[in-house]
């Protein structure tokens, strides 16, 4: 079984990583074409391609100049580790024992535009490519023309080599799932939903819950070394509950109430 998340905008490269465990990623030449091309364009395209300031901008076309293999610790890190948005402070890699990181390194896989498909433990230079990109190749006008079968083809050799049944457990968003060709794959897609109860008893998606949610739910079934879709209604982390009435097969629902909700930042 593997899980799918998708990449976080926000990097941490200033935290010293949890573990010295690392990969390379795969495949590394394809992402090196890519840069190639992305090198090709000024910060005033980048900027508007990816509809960012002329500062991030900048920062990229700076990120895609200082793109160097070969990767190391000192000049790249650990992907569950660099990245850092609300999936990823779910996930909390930071907290793994290296064994949790060994069972991640097996099921789980990150979706991305740059990279293709990344293991936890490859090492990753920063960079910002989402998978939405128009970006014009020689093979087509976006990144899912450039990856073609290729993300596909990666996912179903490791889930030919992961433990547990041929499931992919869908936790990334829809722009990154839409890389994923299922027919390639030839797995069983489960695609959990997460739920919040506001004060008035309505029940809605809100998107930065859900987010935070599929994370944690990917390091609950690490720490939990869940391996069977079955298991996957005992998820009960940050106050969600198993709905049977409102889930099907292969949509689980997960329900938390008003009062289970986390009380909101100070300011």
């Amino acid at each position: 079984m593997i899980t799918l998340l998708s990449p976080a905008k926000s990097l941490d490269y200033e935290t010293k990583p949890a573990t010295r465990k690392h990969t390379e990623p795969r495949p590394l030449d394809e992402s090196g074409h890519l840069i190639d091309r992305l090198r090709e364009l000024p910060a005033s395209e980048i900027a508007s391609l990816m509809h960012i300031s002329d500062d991030l901008a900048t920062l990229n076309a700076q990120r895609y100049a200082d793109f160097a293999p070969p990767f190391t610790l000192r000049n790249a890190k650990q992907a569950v580790l660099a990245f850092d948005g609300d999936v990823y402070q779910g996930l909390d890699a930071p907290s793994f024992s290296e064994r949790d990181f060994t069972e991640a390194q097996k099921t789980i896989r990150i979706l991305s535009g740059l990279y293709g498909v990344l293991r936890p433990l490859d090492l990753m230079q920063p960079y910002r490519l989402e998978m939405g990109t128009k970006l014009r190749t020689d093979r087509g006008a976006n990144l899912y023309s450039w990856w073609g079968d290729t993300i596909s083809e990666v996912l179903k050799a490791d889930l030919a080599e992961s433990p547990g049944a041929d499931v992919v457990v869908n936790l990334a968003s829809d722009e990154y799932f839409s890389s994923v060709r299922p027919g390639v794959v030839g797995a069983r897609i489960i695609a959990p939903r997460f739920e919040d109860t506001n004060a008035q008893g309505k029940r809605s998606i809100v998107s930065f819950y859900a987010k935070r949610a599929r994370g944690t739910m990917a390091g609950w079934m690490v720490r939990n070394r869940v391996r069977t879709a079955s298991a996957l209604t005992q998820f009960d982390a940050d106050g969600y509950r198993y709905d049977k009435a409102a889930s099907q097969p292969d949509q689980p629902v997960f329900v938390r109430s008003f009062e289970d909700r986390p009380a909101p930042a100070a300011s």
